[in-house]
């Protein structure tokens, strides 16, 4: 992407080298697209690194272990990895880069791989630190590139289960990150919705995807098929929603469209908790009843918090998951990856209109 000229096309670009004995280099074999790398294609979004012209873009990836570096430990050649997105910002006073906790950056100063100030993954091979990565199964090859996605839902349970242990009924004998029959609302059926429909799944939620399709769309019979309930929100209002639901103990915001989201806040249940972990690409005002908002999150003791950018725990727990989805659900996570295309069809594929669940650019066959 050539923000100064607007342009978004294939390059030759000069090859990668270990430079430091913690390098680790790594032939790229998927990389998932998602929204916001078609913003980074519209140009509303997205920066070079420093003295680039161009930043390559691509954040999901799954890629195989070529080469490591004489320091490296945590992953050995032929490895399935995926590698992390955000990089410290280097400054000394930021408590939680400096504990490698970027994902909870306090300056702003971060790096991103293929968003900002540094070169994304959709390139044939790529270099990275070894502390960014993460071994992937190997028979998870054909949907490993799933578990970046999957982060945003693992991080945000990760907290959903910090806070409601303030809940006396919800914390003794139970097991960590256990829904323990609580009712869940997802919004949106992309695929952070379904994937965070998955991860509620498993935990034990009563698991609810409220989105725009009809109920006879693919996705709300995919929802259906893993046991979860689809609502279709051009038929149904979020008041009756919720009253099919019953009281919703924790919504999962997918959608990125802040009038669904905010609305969504008048249906919180008592003691509920509201994740909101989409990016909104209108700015434009939406009216809301913010008393009425106000006095249910005092009265209620509920809660509301935001999250997308993702940690080394949750990366793990995202692996760990996307193997558990995988024993239970082989061919609904599949379905999951709906296209697959080859990388000088890319440029294309950014620019055009989303379709179908998840798009990758595939640099080697599966199989």
């Amino acid at each position: 992407m050539f923000p100064a000229e607007r342009t978004i096309r294939i390059v030759d670009h000069p090859e990668p080298r270990l430079e430091a004995d913690t390098d680790v280099l790594v032939e790229m074999l998927d990389v998932g697209v998602c929204g916001t790398d078609r913003e980074i294609a519209r140009f509303e979004y997205g920066s070079p690194p420093p003295g680039s012209p161009c930043l390559v873009i691509g954040h999901e990836s799954l890629a195989r272990v070529l080469k490591v570096g004489p320091a490296v430990t945590r992953v050995k050649l032929g490895d399935l990895v995926v590698n992390m997105v955000r990089r410290p910002c280097g400054h000394p006073e930021c408590r939680a880069c400096s504990r490698n906790r970027q994902d909870f950056c306090f300056t702003g100063d971060f790096t991103e791989r293929g968003i900002k100030g540094r070169h994304g993954f959709m390139t044939d091979r790529v270099v990275d630190d070894q502390r960014f990565m993460l071994v992937v199964p190997g028979h998870l090859r054909e949907i490993g590139v799933l578990v970046e996605p999957l982060t945003i839902a693992e991080k945000a349970l990760i907290q959903v289960w910090d806070v409601q242990e303030r809940l006396p009924w919800t914390a003794a004998g139970v097991p960590a990150g256990s829904g323990h029959g609580e009712r869940a609302m997802v919004l949106g059926a992309g695929p952070v919705g379904l994937l965070g429909a998955l991860a509620l799944l498993v935990r034990g939620f009563d698991t609810w995807v409220y989105s725009l399709e009809s109920l006879d769309d693919p996705k709300a019979r995919w929802v259906e098929s893993v046991g979860a309930h689809f609502v279709s929100a051009a038929t149904t209002t979020l008041a009756k929603a919720a009253g099919l639901i019953g009281n919703v103990d924790l919504i999962y915001e997918a959608t990125g469209a802040a009038g669904v989201a905010f609305h969504a806040l008048a249906v919180l249940g008592m003691n509920g908790v509201f994740v909101f972990t989409g990016v909104p690409g209108s700015r434009g005002p939406i009216e809301l009843d913010a008393g009425e908002l106000m006095r249910n999150l005092v009265l209620e003791n509920q809660l509301v918090f935001g999250t997308v950018n993702a940690g080394a725990d949750a990366f793990q727990a995202a692996a760990d998951d996307l193997a558990r989805f995988h024993a239970r659900w082989p061919q609904q996570l599949g379905e999951l990856i709906t296209c697959r295309y080859a990388p000088e069809e890319a440029p294309a594929l950014l620019t055009s209109p989303a379709s179908g669940i998840k798009s990758v650019v595939s640099f080697a066959e599966v199989g």
